[in-house]
């Protein structure tokens, strides 16, 4: 059993050498977006959600990334209603947001 049921992780790696990395599309206020959203929703802890920083995924050309398990979903996102959808469909819903999927 998991101890949470949905673990999601935003890559928030920032390239030293200018390269294309999440963190260059607004991934770090997504992440503080999403973490404050899930907190207000009483989604988060054990046995709900755990939103996480994670390093690079190198796959910097598609970003901005996240990632959500144990499902091992990975989504691209522009913007807060693109968050808004993944948190009301997937997390609440169960249902997979096939236009933000990679």
């Amino acid at each position: 059993m998991n101890f949470y049921k949905y673990h999601i992780f935003f890559c928030l790696n920032q390239r030293e050498d200018g390269e294309q990395c999440c963190t260059n599309f607004d991934a770090g206020p997504m992440f503080d977006y999403m973490k404050k959203k899930i907190k207000s929703l009483n989604l988060n802890g054990p046995n709900k959600v755990r939103v996480n920083r994670g390093g690079c995924f190198d796959r910097c050309h598609e970003g901005p990334l996240m990632v959500i398990y144990p499902e091992g979903i990975w989504y691209r996102y522009i913007d807060q209603e693109d968050i808004d959808e993944i948190i009301e469909k997937h997390l609440l819903k169960g249902i997979t947001v096939s236009r933000l999927m990679i």
